[in-house]
């Protein structure tokens, strides 16, 4: 359809709202397990969590400013499969029974980031 082949210059733009986006929400699971901000972390924290909480912070805000953003994206990437796994998985077979959908969803996201790249507004400007 002639609508959607005029969106295609607008690409970047929505590779760079996606990439925006989901960093701000990252990075709130980051403060969440890390400072209980903007509320607590409602399982007890161990090393694990921990480790997950600086990855999502620092990885989290370095997709915010697009910067080393592939890298940072595949770590989270990796990081949320790991979770997924460990964490929701064992739960229940189902997603959304296991509250592991946004793990999935960040997973996957991060991961197309990895091969897309920033998009527009970022400091790596591939």
């Amino acid at each position: 359809m002639a609508i959607f082949s005029n969106l295609s210059p607008h690409a970047p733009k929505a590779l760079g709202a996606l990439r925006i986006v989901s960093s701000l929400l990252f990075i709130a699971h980051g403060t969440q397990k890390l400072f209980a901000f903007p509320v607590g972390f409602p399982m007890e924290m161990n090393g694990l969590f921990y480790a997950a909480g600086i990855i999502e912070l620092v990885a989290g805000l370095l997709m915010l400013v697009g910067f080393q953003t592939r890298i940072a994206a595949f770590i989270s990437s990796g990081t949320m499969a790991v979770a997924y796994w460990l964490g929701h998985a064992p739960m229940s077979p189902w997603p959304v029974a296991n509250m592991g959908d946004a793990a999935i969803l960040f997973c996957f996201v991060f991961l197309y980031l990895v091969f897309a790249g920033p998009g527009a507004w970022s400091v790596d400007k591939d």
